[in-house]
Order: C-alpha cells, then structure tokens, then sequence
C-alpha cells in the first residue's frame, strides 16, 4: 500500500460505525507516527497521542492511564474520541490489558476508537492472535516504494537502488558519511537493541548482530545454515540461525527467502536466500560512493536483485502471497511468487545484454508458472516493474 491508500484505508475505518482496534505494523522510519498525526487533525475527533517508546513507560498502569484520558474525552464529546498508543509491543502484557479495557468500553457502548501502532510487527501480531482475537484489523506499513519515494523527494531510480526507501535519511543523501551514520545510528543499531534485543528472549545477541551484517553483505545469495555458521564467530545451531532470521524479518531488517517446492518439509529444510527489506541497510555498511557503486557491476547487480527482492517482500507484506526462490544444481529462479496454485517466475538482469535463461525454461518444464517475467534486461523495465505490487504479477 503506499501511504496515501493506507492513509484513506484508516480513514474509512475510523469512520465506520463497526468497532474495531486499528492496528498499524510496520519496521521504525517509514511513517507510521506521521500518517496518524495526520489522521488525527483530518478526523477532527478530540484526541490522546502517546508513545510507550520509553524504558519507565513499560507497565500496564501506564496504559490504564491513557485509556482513561481519552475515556474522558469520549464521554465529553458527542461524536467520541480516539485514543492513539504508539511502541504498544514495549508494554508487558499489553495485549492482555487492552482486551479487558476494550471489552468493558463495547459493554458500557462507549464511542471510543482506538489506534495501535507498532514498529515490531512479529510481537505485535503474537499479542494480537493471543488475547485479541475478533476485536482487531491489522494495516501493515511496509518500507516506502519507488514511486513513493520518486514523488516525495525528487529520487531517480539510481538514487532508489543505491539509498534505499528511508524517508527520513532522503536530505542526507548530499553529506553521504552522515547518511551513513544516520543509517547505522538511528536505525540499524536501534531497531536491533530496542525492538529485537530488548523485547525477545535472545541468547546470543553478538550472534543475532553478526547474522545481520551477514545478511546484508550476502544480499541476493544462497546461503546455507552450515556456511553461514561457517562464517560467523560466535558459537550456534542452524536453528538458532533460523529463529534469529525470523526475529530480523519480523523488525523489517534481513529475510531468508525459502527454496519453492510443491512440499513444505523440503521447503523449510532448504537453504535460505538472505535478502534485505531496505537496500541502504546494505550500502550504509559499505565504503563505496554511490558512483563506486554504479561502476562495480557484480556489487551493482547484488543491489539491484535486492532491490526488486525488497520490493516484492515490502508489497506482499499483510498478504498470502509468498516470496520464495528456485534452485536445482546450476539452474536458478530468482525469484517465485505464489498464491494459492498461481505461480509467477521471476528473473533480474541489471545489465542490457541479452541472456539464455536455463533456469526460468526449467522452473517452467516443471511447474508450469501463469508468467515467466524478466525484469531488466530486454524485458519489463525495472522503474516500470517497481511501481506495481506484487500482486499485480499474479492477476
């Protein structure tokens, strides 16, 4: 969704006489805050905004506390009230407290209408599944998109690929060691301390830090737990490897793409294909200029892979479609979208030179996909391809 659809979906609900906790998940920095700010002056309802992204704030007593401010508001008004909790993951028990809150309000028919946010999304969708089943619907609120980005600050596709979908590092781009810094500072090092590390049971968190870096430096390939295990210091098993990919996932960070099978024991046994949600989480850690970069075609065509990858990850995000790879000796799929029995085989060249591709014709022979697509190339342009979801290519 870009954020003017999830804008006019938020509003539409808020509107509703249906009551339904609001839930907007998405990774730190792509304008979860700013999009409900925005909501609140445009709905014109008397409102309370609180954030929990504080370390004395994390209690059930503190949610009680801003529930009964907007209560008071709700009863003072004539058309209601909405409450806004932001970081709601980073209260105990949240889930549990705002379900007996919530019901006593639906019982007593009080007009209030709520806003969850929350910048990790695995956490948010466990307390959702456990105590709040049938009083919730989820937004999700993915990293920025090409278009997005293009309209908002100017960027052409290079600037895309290279500086990835962050909007709040897009006027740093002219100092790059800033933007650097910003990158790594602001975002890397506080999701990973304050949204991973601080909220999940991690045992080795040097390894969950290590992973990442690997992750990012290994973008585009397939690699597997053994070799990854190979290249990392500190000690561990392929199923902590696994959980931990599926912690940086969650914080929309560094996935590991599973190989396409028709079964799924063979499929989650496969070795992952480490992919990155937000290119600039993988050159904000490398010394090259963006012009280095443009130059380097091996190291140009990992980030433009990425790229597509990212976008197919960050627009099918809240679906049931599934991004997966294809892989069998030599021949390869870069990438495979599923839903349901539709299958579309996806194949990316950054350079212009036409190529064979063994790979696509044999995922085809054995498959039969709706659509085999290459993007780069002689095929779809790759700014054309980036401006359509992921579920566009299944339709």
């Amino acid at each position: 969704m870009t954020r003017q659809t999830l804008y006019d979906e938020l509003m539409k609900r808020l509107k509703e006489k249906r009551r339904f906790l609001q839930v907007l998940a998405g990774p730190r920095q792509v304008g979860k805050t700013t999009l409900v700010r925005q909501i609140i002056k445009a709905s014109k309802l008397p409102a309370h905004y609180a954030s929990a992204d504080e370390p004395s704030m994390r209690d059930r007593t503190w949610i009680e506390q801003q529930w009964d401010a907007a209560r008071l508001m709700a009863r003072d008004s004539k058309t209601g009230a909405l409450l806004v909790l932001d970081e709601v993951q980073k209260v105990s028990d949240w889930s549990t407290v705002v379900k007996l809150l919530w019901d006593a309000d639906t019982h007593a028919g009080l007009p209030l209408k709520v806003v969850l946010l929350g910048s990790a999304p695995l956490l948010i969708q466990r307390g959702l599944t456990e105590s709040l089943a049938g009083r919730f619907e989820v937004i999700p609120v993915p990293h920025w998109s090409f278009a997005e980005m293009r309209e908002a600050f100017g960027w052409n596709l290079e600037q895309y690929i290279f500086y990835g979908a962050y909007p709040g590092s897009a006027d740093l781009i002219p100092e790059p060691e800033r933007w650097r810094r910003y990158v790594a500072d602001s975002l890397i090092e506080t999701t990973i301390s304050r949204d991973i590390l601080l909220l999940n049971r991690v045992d080795k968190p040097a390894l969950l830090r290590q992973l990442f870096h690997l992750g990012c430096a290994y973008s585009g390939q397939i690699l597997s737990y053994q070799k990854m295990l190979g290249q990392l210091t500190d000690a561990g098993n392929t199923v902590t490897l696994a959980h931990y990919l599926e912690l940086l996932q969650g914080a929309g960070m560094v996935a590991g793409l599973s190989k396409y099978a028709h079964g799924l024991v063979r499929q989650r046994g496969s070795s992952p294909k480490l992919q990155v949600l937000n290119t600039a989480l993988m050159t904000a850690q490398d010394n090259r200029t963006a012009a280095e970069a443009r130059q380097d075609g091996n190291y140009w065509g990992r980030l433009v892979e990425s790229c597509v990858g990212a976008h197919l990850l960050n627009t099918s995000f809240g679906t049931t479609i599934e991004l997966t790879y294809w892989r069998e000796r030599n021949q390869e799929v870069d990438f495979v979208l599923r839903q349901g029995k539709t299958t579309v085989a996806i194949e990316v060249k950054s350079g212009r030179r036409a190529e064979s591709l063994p790979g696509m014709e044999a995922f085809a022979t054995h498959f039969k996909p709706k659509r085999k697509l290459l993007v780069g190339g002689q095929g779809i342009e790759l700014a054309e391809f980036l401006t359509k979801p992921a579920s566009y290519w299944l339709q």
